[in-house]
């Protein structure tokens, strides 16, 4: 093939991949800055299901750097991070209200997986060329501040200290399924 020729396809290509990183950007933080305005309208339940499942797609689709190899194996970092949702949950003051039942319980495991696709495969992805210990924070800030529209500044101290609970899962395991399945596990005690 004609080098300018395979120059040229390797541009297209790899804007491409920045197009649909941009619309996974756009996306995952509109959908989750405008999550709370949309709760309890008729059909809310579906939306959101459809609008999490576009949400974990870009995110898994889009393009995202090879990470360094994992730190630990990803069962004792699962462990870790399931007994600090547990810990937190048994200790914790008054609970945020949230809603019940099995449509929440299905739309809280599919929010945390597109959550979690999100900030810690995506976001994660981006950050990570700045050094690992820029990605856990600056991916741990970015969570708490896009969960503010739909519990408050009280909660942002939480949300904090889970983004960065999820965002060390995420380093030291070296995958996004980790946190995810911690992720999924604080959404189902959340409903129940």
């Amino acid at each position: 093939m004609i080098p300018a020729v395979t120059a040229f396809r390797l541009r297209a290509d790899r804007s491409e991949e920045q197009l649909l990183s941009d619309v996974a950007l756009v996306v995952g933080v509109s959908l989750l800055l405008f999550r709370p305005f949309g709760l309890g309208a008729p059909g809310a339940v579906a939306l959101f299901g459809m609008a999490y499942l576009l949400l974990g797609a870009i995110s898994v689709a889009a393009p995202a750097p090879r990470v360094l190899p994992a730190f630990l194996d990803p069962l004792p970092v699962l462990v870790v991070g399931a007994g600090a949702v547990a810990l937190a949950w048994g200790t914790a003051g008054p609970r945020i209200p949230t809603p019940t039942g099995q449509s929440a319980l299905v739309l809280g495991a599919l929010a945390a997986v597109a959550e979690e696709a999100f900030f810690r495969r995506f976001l994660y992805g981006r950050l990570v060329r700045y050094g690992a210990l820029a990605a856990v924070f600056t991916s741990a800030l970015l969570f708490a501040l896009v969960h503010l529209p739909a519990y408050g500044l009280a909660a942002f101290w939480v949300d904090l200290g889970a983004g960065l609970l999820l965002s060390w899962q995420r380093w030291a395991s070296g995958s996004w399924a980790v946190p995810a399945a911690t992720h999924v596990l604080a959404n189902v005690l959340a409903v129940m």
